[in-house]
């Protein structure tokens, strides 16, 4: 049965049945994910999903469903299903549901894409990880484990609602990376490119996984991994820290992204990553950072993994701001929470990690606005400091005030330039005293960096999320403690 036709069916099935509202998601999704470990492949997998889901409002309380058989008999008990689960929670319901206005829409949405990844033969992509993988491991014997690694992902999806608006998207994502660890003498090193988590992943189409040329860097990788055991270690002290993208993107991700997601500020989730010092008070009021830090929570920006047409409440992506100037101005919402601290309207994040998922707030693209500086023009200005990239761990307590990072490599900076490198650089701060000491943002190496291993909620939902950002420098922080 085709996706409309199913969505619409059941849309009419709930509204004859009395709802107050319903909306109607039907997907499929293809992830396709390549793996080469020590010159062999450990991970060849093509996975599909198809199903849909029904969420509907009686009684003033939210009911959920959902189903992998696209026939219409099981959307009837699916509608029913949802109905009679919307009933039970209106018995322990505190305030009924409202939500916020919406315009009525019906649009198509689609991922601009040259190369179709899905298109593109596994043979092919094989051949560059296995040369890529190659070329890593034989820089040294004391590498014991290298990988190459490609995913790519699209999802189609339908959503259909009470109110009118109908909504048709297909969203197309890849990316990939490499990583080796080594070990001498007990000791164990690691190096990741572009990034850690995999590597690096975009809203593109295959031309992006070829554009980081992982053959043309894996020698770099490897060699730079072995230069780790003669390096010093990153000495414990307060001094200038400077972030470059890779690992500035975790740091918004965990410190700005995750405290700014509405239903944790309201106590309605609290899993994997707790819940936020972001309360409702100091909305528009609250010193979050320096005046040179600029947050927003960004689903329009090019290639960005968190880019699409609308979420998965048939709210258009758009662009609102979370800090502006330093001061905490916004959060990531649904209709829901909007409506209930009177927001206006929701910020668009609502999204399911499938057809069969219920929809949480999640990250779009949480990006740090990039400033006047140029990432060079950073190091030139910092006599004393420490250059850190690409992570390597990473604690935050459940309020996403303290936080500790460790990363896979830094380089001591003395009058201006990048002197030696270290091992085991480490850092630690306070969320809004760390992002208050941010005086320089480079504005010509942002980019957007992407990772699709978000997770949130019970049953768990793994979202893809990115952060744009460039190099940043930090003033006076402690290092090397961890």
């Amino acid at each position: 049965m085709m996706f409309s036709e199913l969505g619409k069916f059941a849309l009419e099935e709930a509204k004859k049945r009395g709802v107050d509202y319903v909306d109607v998601r039907v997907g499929e999704i293809a992830d396709e994910v390549l793996t080469i470990k020590n010159g062999a492949p450990e991970e060849i997998k093509f996975l599909q999903t198809r199903g849909f889901g029904v969420r509907v409002i009686v009684d003033g309380a939210w009911g959920f469903a959902s189903s992998v058989d696209l026939d219409k008999k099981e959307a009837i008990e699916v509608v029913e299903r949802a109905i009679s689960i919307a009933k039970a929670s209106a018995m322990l319901k505190k305030m009924p549901v409202r939500l916020s206005k919406e315009e009525i829409r019906q649009d198509r949405y689609e991922t601009p894409i040259k190369e179709n990844p899905f298109k593109i033969p596994m043979e092919e992509k094989l051949e560059i990880l296995f040369e890529a993988e190659r070329l890593l491991a034989e820089q040294s014997p004391l590498i014991k484990a290298s990988y190459s690694y490609y995913r790519g992902y699209r999802e189609k999806k339908f959503f259909v609602n009470s109110e009118g608006t109908e909504i048709s998207q297909t969203i197309t994502w890849c990316g990939g990376g490499l990583r080796a660890i080594a070990v001498k003498n007990g000791e164990m090193q690691v190096r990741s490119y572009p990034a850690s988590f995999r590597g690096d992943f975009a809203t593109a189409g295959y031309e992006f996984f070829e554009s980081l040329k992982l053959v043309e860097n894996a020698r770099n990788v490897g060699q730079e991994l072995i230069k780790l055991f003669e390096a010093e270690k990153c000495p414990s002290t307060t001094t200038d820290l400077i972030l470059t993208g890779d690992q500035l993107a975790l740091q918004i991700h965990e410190s700005c992204g995750h405290p700014t997601e509405l239903d944790r500020v309201l106590g309605t989730e609290a899993d994997y990553a707790g819940t936020s010092f972001l309360t409702p008070e100091k909305l528009g009021k609250f010193r979050y950072g320096s005046e040179h830090v600029n947050l927003v929570a960004d689903a329009t920006v090019p290639k960005g993994l968190g880019t699409f047409g609308y979420d998965d409440e048939g709210t258009p992506a758009k662009k609102v701001y979370l800090v502006k100037e330093g001061l905490f101005v916004g959060y990531q919402s649904s209709r829901e929470t909007a409506a209930e601290l009177n927001l206006g309207e929701s910020s668009g994040g609502m999204r399911a990690d499938s057809p069969l998922s219920l929809p949480l707030i999640r990250m779009t693209n949480i990006n740090l606005l990039p400033g006047d500086w140029k990432a060079e023009e950073i190091i030139e200005d910092t006599k004393d400091g420490v250059l850190m990239m690409t992570n390597r761990s990473w604690s935050i307590d459940d309020k996403r005030i303290n936080f500790q990072f460790g990363t896979e490599i830094g380089w001591i900076i003395k009058n201006g330039s990048k002197e030696r490198m270290v091992k085991n650089p480490t850092y630690i701060g306070v969320t809004p005293k760390f992002w208050g000491s941010c005086d320089a943002i480079s504005k010509d190496d942002w980019r957007m960096w992407g990772t699709p291993n978000c997770g949130k909620g019970v049953p768990g939902q793994v979202m893809y999320v990115g952060h744009g950002c460039g190099t940043a420098r930090f003033r006076n922080i402690r290092i090397g403690l961890i």
